[in-house]
């Protein structure tokens, strides 16, 4: 598979799980109907895991305009890869948004609350204040960079530390960060902390035939975009420090 193509898949995967999960908690006459934030941050994390274990071999999967920004940083992707990947990115996390509609309409017919209609698609704060907001996003992408600059496949000591691959096991601790990023971070803005998953879905949701919604919240969307590129930029630069 093309890496290309693994992002866009890889995060299409992403979102369909994660908007999808979101959908069946806010939206009416849902099984999970009011399922809570423990609900929503485990989907979302389970969805990270599904991403990275199909892009994984092809791609290593960012998934997110982000991570690629940090690795180009650090010299571990190229510069000129950082747009077709971040398009990739962008692509799938709005085919998965998408595609959660179709599952959903229903429920979204059934839905009249325009903010939580919004809410499948994107991000919004819980208190609107903008240096909170911006503080919120760049340490939640801070702590999954630097993090995820730090891992690696454990090692067999035979003189040469021979990689232990792990295959899909591998993308759990990218999934356990993930969660307990949402978990303990993620309530203040509701933790994007990733370019694409915010933006892809916002451009769906102004352009799907939503019943009754609202519109997309252009004047907050810089933010979800401009915030977790500095928190990469910023683990990226003392991840090099410490090197």
């Amino acid at each position: 598979m093309h890496p290309y193509l693994a992002e866009l898949i890889g995060t299409a995967l992403l979102l369909l799980m994660g908007s999808g999960v979101v959908a069946n908690v806010v939206l009416n006459q849902t099984k999970g109907n009011q399922g809570g934030w423990m609900v929503i941050t485990t989907a979302w994390a389970l969805g990270v895991f599904i991403g990275v274990v199909v892009a994984g071999p092809y791609s290593g999967a960012h998934l997110n305009p982000a991570v690629s920004f940090a690795l180009c940083i650090t010299g571990d992707l190229p510069w000129s890869e950082l747009i077709p990947y971040s398009l990739a990115q962008l692509v799938g996390a709005a085919i998965g948004s998408g595609l959660t509609y179709l599952i959903y309409k229903p429920h979204f017919d059934a839905t009249n609350d325009a903010d939580a209609k919004l809410a499948i698609f994107c991000t919004a704060p819980a208190i609107r204040y903008l240096p909170s907001n911006i503080s919120s996003e760049v340490i939640g992408t801070f702590v999954l960079i630097f993090v995820v600059l730090y891992m690696g496949d454990p090692v067999i000591e035979n003189g040469e530390k021979t990689p232990l691959g792990l295959g899909a096991l591998g993308a759990i601790p990218v999934a356990f960060l993930v969660w307990v990023i949402g978990l303990a971070l993620g309530g203040t803005t509701g933790y994007a902390i990733n370019p694409a998953r915010d933006l892809g879905p916002r451009i769906m949701h102004a352009l799907l035939p939503i019943k009754n919604k609202r519109d997309a919240d252009w004047s907050y969307s810089w933010l979800p975009i401009f915030a977790p590129l500095l928190g990469a930029l910023l683990a990226a630069l003392l991840a090099l420090h410490l090197s």
